[in-house]
């Protein structure tokens, strides 16, 4: 996520640096932490430089754990992505997410344990576990060629706040994103997350990405090569919505 977060300005990813502390260190737990820290630097073009590992019984109990990072990258001051070149009449392009990402579980846990549903069971193929735990879908490679191709007028990572405390960022001032429900399908773990958590849709627009990671804003006469682009890269996009005049920030209809 951190790499996505990077990306959002415009930057590339260079390095990667990692923090994880325990009680007593796990040497199994902690080299498949680390595998799993790797593949994402794989993904996302950058280097692990370092980190820090620290037993620290006195802070930590039994197989709990704590996990940390953070990326640096680089980009050109006058190549920054801010939303500022965002207008009205622009398209918003949606990128699917592989799931909950890394948003919003204080509120899955909590609703695992009241409903006290089998994490086995399957979802339409998928166990529930399975889905819930996808890992984070890492947009760099895909993005950084769309720079490259296409004026991106702004970049939105839907992490914590969901879509509609996300997009308002980049969008400036006298502008509104309106999004179409209908134009993008969601993955099923989240109208599991709904119907067992009875979360009405506004709760669940600010506590999850609802099926999309990443949002993009282009011009309408780039859309379609930038959907084609982003095709050619190995990642869909989606045409989810349009930005127009108006102060309501996001309106999902």
């Amino acid at each position: 996520m951190c790499a996505n977060d990077v990306l959002v300005q415009g930057a590339e990813p260079l390095y990667f640096l990692d923090y994880f502390a325990s009680a007593k260190l796990d040497v199994d737990v902690a080299e498949r932490v680390i595998a799993g820290i790797v593949e994402g630097c794989v993904q996302a073009g950058c280097a692990l430089v370092g980190g820090e590992t620290a037993e620290m019984p006195g802070m930590y109990h039994g197989a709990d754990y704590d996990l940390a990072g953070f990326c640096v990258g680089v980009v050109e001051k006058d190549a920054i992505i801010d939303g500022s070149k965002t207008r009205a009449g622009d398209v918003v392009l949606g990128l699917p997410s592989s799931g909950p990402h890394s948003n919003g579980f204080s509120l899955i846990r909590k609703i695992l344990q009241l409903s006290d549903a089998d994490i086995r069971a399957d979802l339409q193929g998928v166990s529930l576990i399975d889905r819930l735990m996808a890992p984070t879908r890492i947009y760099v490679r895909p993005l950084l060629e769309l720079m490259g191709a296409v004026p991106l007028h702004g970049l939105s990572h839907i992490t914590g706040g969901g879509l509609v405390d996300n997009i308002p960022r980049v969008l400036p001032e006298g502008l509104e994103a309106i999004l179409e429900r209908r134009s993008w399908r969601r993955e099923p773990v989240f109208d599991w997350l709904q119907r067992e958590g009875k979360i009405a849709d506004p709760e669940m627009y600010r506590v999850f990405n609802c099926g999309i990671g990443m949002t993009v804003h282009v011009a309408a006469s780039d859309a379609q090569r930038a959907i084609g682009v982003l095709r050619d890269a190995g990642q869909e996009a989606l045409v989810i919505g349009e930005i127009r005049s108006g102060t309501r920030g996001v309106v999902i209809a």
